[in-house]
């Protein structure tokens, strides 16, 4: 991929108007291991794949929380996604400490578009390989962005970014006109069918989706059946925990 002198250095044009830096770091990005992210009008749902480097190994965490009402999902190189999310976290911090409310998610997604493109700018840096799903609720609803080595960022139904991620966007294109008054199971069950695509092995994934299919027939009793008091405890139990769509326990909570 060397392209003669007009690669080695971020600040430097091409002739075609390109910087090939940046366009390395998006590639970064494409090989990652694939995150979605889909919302409905009260629920945000992210999902990635966790991948080891090898059998001895554990696989590193791709989805972080941010806030009581934010939470990010990444794909490339997840040593940058740490130190974004850091720096996420620490603007929520500080806004909250400032004005005592949430911090926009549209606002922090502009900061952190602003904090990726000093570094297209500048001789001494080097842009960050790392995208971000940014997931989040405010007084406005629910939001999903995704945010680009290059600074740009953009708003989105539904995206998928990594490795396979065009076959997940297939299916989520297929889809997307139904997100919007899904509920947040039904948002889970899509969010693990389009991670199921982007896998070659299928199986495990498909496991997951059945067996989430299963626990909500359970829970969804005939009400002929149930005593009232039965029927009061289960709406208190509410849905299953989001662990089929990749995310660690208590790491985006997304409900309003």
């Amino acid at each position: 991929m060397f392209r003669n002198q007009y690669d080695t250095d971020v600040t430097t044009w091409s002739p075609a108007g390109r910087l090939f830096q940046v366009e390395y770091a998006m590639e970064a990005v494409k090989q990652g291991s694939a995150a979605i992210g889909l919302r409905s009008k009260t629920h945000v749902v992210l999902a990635c794949v966790n991948k080891a480097n090898s059998e001895l190994s554990s696989h590193q965490k791709k989805i972080f929380k941010v806030d009581d009402h934010i939470g990010v999902a990444i794909a490339g190189l997840t040593a940058d996604g740490r130190v974004l999310s850091r720096y996420m976290r620490s603007e929520c911090i500080n806004y909250s400490y400032t004005y005592e409310s949430p911090l926009p998610v549209g606002r922090l997604v502009v900061q952190l578009a602003d904090k990726a493109q000093v570094c297209t700018q500048r001789s001494w840096k080097r842009p960050y390989g790392v995208g971000l799903l940014v997931a989040g609720l405010d007084e406005s609803g629910a939001h999903l962005y995704y945010n680009c080595p290059s600074g740009n960022y953009f708003e989105y139904q539904a995206f998928a970014i990594g490795s396979r991620s065009q076959a997940a966007k297939t299916y989520l294109e297929r889809r997307f006109e139904n997100f919007t008054g899904s509920s947040r199971e039904d948002l889970i069950k899509d969010a693990l069918i389009a991670t199921r695509e982007t896998l070659q092995d299928q199986e495990t994934v498909q496991q997951l989706i059945d067996d989430f299919e299963i626990v909500r027939e359970e829970e969804v009793a005939p009400p002929e059946f149930q005593p009232a008091t039965e029927q009061d405890a289960g709406a208190d139990q509410g849905p299953p925990a989001d662990e089929g769509a990749g995310a660690d326990q208590g790491v985006a909570p997304m409900d309003i």
